[in-house]
């Protein structure tokens, strides 16, 4: 097991009891992704954590595969899709290296690119895995841009002691909004929507179709 997947299962518990620091910007997130889904999709999401988006938006697709590379994690979206009666969402443990192929019409990833060690690579394994025009929809967090300078250094400082005191995974990126958008058009997308929820960190919302 990896030192992010033996990190991820430790805190598994606490992130599954933790209430969404910012209700209205994820309201916003899921609002505008189940948008762009319908009936007779097949959807893949990357880094699932304990299932919580899933369980919400897999009602509105055909099939939907949630994966996260924490078995703790995975456990805890197992239970919470028993408990909504979803027998269109099943969940998987695997990173994106040996996530299936599909190919998908959408794939979803929320909160996760800025903590992957390989960036163009993931978003090229993005891409091996959706169909021709599919969805790549994901929310990732570009610290460099925050709007607090004091905010920016003070995580910057603090993240070395939190990874010492296993506290923080071993990757997190410091990127701006426009790298991250110039990558994934890189990768052979267009981006089709952009936005910021929230805007002050920010966390950027992103649809783009494979071409």
């Amino acid at each position: 097991m990896s030192a992010n997947a033996m990190f991820w299962d430790r805190v598994a518990k606490r992130y599954a009891a933790q209430p969404v620091s910012d209700p209205a910007a994820y309201e916003v997130t899921l609002s505008r992704t189940a948008s762009y889904l319908r009936a007779d999709q097949t959807i893949l999401e990357l880094g699932c954590g304990t299932g919580s988006t899933a369980v919400t938006l897999a009602p509105n697709v055909a099939q939907m595969l949630a994966t996260d590379f924490s078995a703790k994690m995975i456990e805890f979206g197992q239970e919470r899709a028993r408990a909504a009666g979803l027998s269109n969402l099943k969940f998987q443990v695997c990173d994106l290296e040996t996530a299936p192929v599909g190919p998908f019409d959408v794939v979803l990833a929320f909160n996760l690119f800025h903590l992957l060690p390989e960036l163009d690579a993931s978003l090229q394994k993005v891409a091996q895995r959706l169909k021709p025009g599919g969805l790549f929809i994901s929310k990732t967090v570009c610290m460099q841009d925050a709007k607090s300078g004091l905010k920016r250094r003070l995580i910057r400082a603090v993240l070395p002691m939190m990874r010492w005191v296993g506290k923080a995974p071993d990757t997190v990126h410091f990127m701006t909004v426009r790298d991250w958008q110039k990558r994934i058009e890189m990768a052979g997308f267009e981006i089709l929507e952009t936005g910021s929820y929230p805007a002050d960190l920010p966390s950027r919302f992103v649809v783009a179709r494979k071409l």
